[in-house]
């Protein structure tokens, strides 16, 4: 006996050849004569895209999982440094894509390419800057580079340094947990001689 889709809770007889043809027979003369949108076709053929897949991309799956990581891992208040990370991220989607079953793998080397190219780096700590003022309805502190902070410049080019050092260190540590192999549960044969010992 199988599951009708129709009624979940109603079993049916298994399916043969005949009955399916006799089924698309019904089927082909219940339908005689109406006409068919394209909203019905794929309506009619959507029971069969994708079965089994998820509905979202594995690139955007990718990102999500990547912008959530952010949000746990990367401490940040007001929310400005997460915002562009996120940006940053989602501009590279080729990067990403190349990494889609470890997206890890691609955010080390975003944070990388920030942190090793020195015009990068300030003009993300910019871009962190100027989310900031929006997000708080004031005139952002810029930092150039050489001169000292603004007492107020909560995203100075020595703490964003060092967060997005601490946060690779995180990335790192993440990585080499998922690649270390789980301990294989015990058998209860191995537990009761733990115990009679």
């Amino acid at each position: 006996m199988t599951r009708d889709p129709l009624h979940p809770d109603r079993h049916s007889a298994p399916r043969t050849a005949t009955s399916s043809e006799a089924d698309a027979e019904l089927q082909r003369s219940i339908l005689a004569g109406r006409e068919f949108s394209l909203a019905d076709v794929i309506g009619r053929e959507g029971s069969d895209f994708m079965r089994g897949e998820s509905p979202v991309p594995p690139l955007k799956q990718a990102i999500a999982a990547l912008n959530l990581f952010i949000s746990k891992h990367l401490p940040d208040s007001s929310g400005a440094l997460h915002a562009i990370l996120y940006n940053w991220v989602k501009s590279e989607e080729g990067r990403v894509g190349r990494h889609v079953d470890t997206p890890l793998i691609a955010l080390v080397e975003i944070i990388e390419q920030i942190l090793h190219n020195s015009y990068g780096y300030y003009e993300f700590v910019r871009q962190v800057d100027c989310k900031w003022g929006e997000m708080n309805g004031e005139r952002p502190h810029f930092q150039q580079p050489g001169q000292a902070p603004h007492p107020d410049d909560e995203y100075t080019h020595e703490s964003v340094q060092q967060q997005l050092t601490e946060f690779l260190s995180t990335i790192h540590q993440t990585l080499t947990a998922l690649q270390e192999p789980e301990p294989e549960p015990q058998s209860e044969d191995s537990r009761q001689q733990d115990t009679s010992e």
